[in-house]
């Protein structure tokens, strides 16, 4: 990329421009605005309510669940990093951010989304252990086991991206640095240096493919464990049970790269650059919105929880307006 001759004097004044989808026609702000407003509540409804369930239902007191309700809370996080922004470029046209502002939101958004691969992980070796281990699932799988696992996703996660954060944070900027993207994502924010970028493009594809293709190896090796321990199954029901207990987490699992490779297939094809922008957004809002919705629909003891806690709220508001009435 040809560097920007830079006409700023400090990046402390710089002030960040997101283009957002920069063809995409001021007529359709609005309706692109309430799409994106829906998938952000659908997202924090969704998540919230299976972080309640798994919370409140003792039945769901489990370690597969201690670790569903961590990927919810990374799903709200990572969201609410950049959804609330994108809100308001579309609605109120609000293009700018400040640089403490977008550094944070990057960091943020690349910490949250690293969490999320590391739990998956987590989630994966759960699996393995229950189904290939089940006598010593109980002595494995503890409590104080389970918050060590967790922590130390969300730790290495959150570390991760502060390498290239910080140098990135050191690159030289316009008074004005032009974003074209939704919010502040590393690659975008990289492009709008007038420094030298191929050096930050090279680490942030480096963490990148850490990131993305270490925990895919893990969660593929724990399930070529696992399939092989099922395989020897000998009923048939038997290994029905034991390929259920997994399905939901191979969905979120497909979800989450699947996504990846959308951004990443944008990315690198010669496509404009709205293609670019809308893949990086799906990346960001596909897995939050779809990890609620298999949980709920395919697995029984969360939707028996969730279904019961409605009805508990519902109960109550009638009772209470019954009582006003009278």
């Amino acid at each position: 990329m040809e560097n920007i001759a830079c006409n700023g004097s400090g990046n402390s004044q710089t002030s960040f421009y997101l283009t957002g989808i920069p063809s995409l026609q001021k007529s359709l702000f609005l309706p692109v605005f309430v799409i994106f407003l829906l998938l952000y509540l659908l997202i924090l409804v969704g998540n919230t309510l299976i972080l309640v369930a798994v919370v409140a239902e003792p039945s769901l007191h489990k370690p597969m669940y201690f670790f569903l309700i961590n990927l919810s809370a990374l799903d709200i996080f990572s969201t609410t990093t950049t959804v609330p922004k994108l809100l308001s470029l579309f609605l109120l046209e609000d293009h700018f951010l400040s640089f403490p502002a977008c550094f944070l939101q990057m960091y943020l958004f690349h910490g949250f989304n690293c969490s999320e691969a590391f739990i998956l992980v987590v989630m994966a070796y759960d699996r393995y252990v229950a189904i290939c281990h089940p006598l010593h699932y109980p002595v494995h799988m503890t409590p104080q086991t389970n918050t060590a696992l967790a922590a130390s996703a969300w730790l290495t996660a959150l570390l991760l991206p502060v390498p290239a954060v910080v140098q990135t944070s050191q690159m030289a900027f316009d008074h004005i640095a032009y974003i074209y993207h939704c919010f502040c994502d590393h690659l975008a924010v990289v492009q709008a240096s007038c420094s030298d970028t191929s050096h930050q493009t090279l680490m942030g594809f480096c963490i990148a493919m850490v990131v993305s293709f270490l925990p895919l190896l893990l969660v593929l090796l724990s399930y070529a464990r696992i399939l092989a321990s099922v395989l020897r199954i000998s009923s048939k029901e038997g290994r029905s049970k034991a390929f259920s207990t997994c399905s939901s987490h191979l969905l979120v699992v497909g979800t989450y790269y699947s996504s990846i490779a959308v951004a990443y297939v944008a990315y690198r094809a010669d496509l404009p650059l709205d293609f670019h922008i809308v893949g990086n957004v799906v990346f960001a809002i596909l897995t939050p919105v779809l990890n609620p919705l298999i949980y709920t629909l395919r697995n029984k003891d969360v939707k028996a929880a969730i279904t019961k806690i409605i009805y508990l709220k519902t109960q109550a508001v009638i009772g209470i307006l019954t009582f006003k009435s009278s």
